[in-house]
């Protein structure tokens, strides 16, 4: 932003590379993990061990729904790779092109770019696909299973 900065969280199915939920600010990845929840329950939720994932009352919202928390060993950006690549490809083909005023902008801006990512970008590593088409026909195939 123009002045300061702002944290922001992306919960993502890696099987799609679909973006489930994301939140910006306080409080924000409680929120986006219950955004997430409407789509389904995963086994397992992975994440780097920042201390909004290890926070008692996070671990504490997976745990009660049968979710296995699985943390990133400390510096292992590999270790979750793809949302690492989501943050590369949104800063470089929104954040940095912009310059945004405040939080309500940024807000604007990155619902526009997930938008745009869940529905309109192709990606390589789908067959040149988009991820609510992968993420959706997986679900339909779930469902007639």
């Amino acid at each position: 932003m123009r002045r300061g900065f702002a944290y922001l969280v992306a919960i993502m199915d890696w099987y799609s590379r679909f973006v489930l939920s994301w939140e910006i600010y306080a409080d924000f990845c409680l929120r986006a993990l219950e955004q997430a929840f409407r789509y389904g329950f995963p086994s397992i939720f992975n994440s780097d061990q920042g201390s909004q994932f290890t926070s008692l009352s996070f671990t504490g919202l997976l745990e009660k729904n049968d979710i296995r928390v699985n943390m990133d060993g400390r510096g292992r950006v590999y270790d979750n790779i793809f949302i690492e690549r989501l943050w590369r490809s949104a800063k470089y083909e929104e954040v940095f092109l912009r310059e945004y005023e405040d939080i309500h902008e940024a807000r604007e801006g990155l619902s526009r770019y997930f938008e745009l990512y869940n529905n309109e970008r192709l990606h390589q590593s789908l067959d040149y696909r988009i991820p609510s088409f992968v993420y959706f026909e997986r679900e339909e195939v779930k469902a007639t299973a």
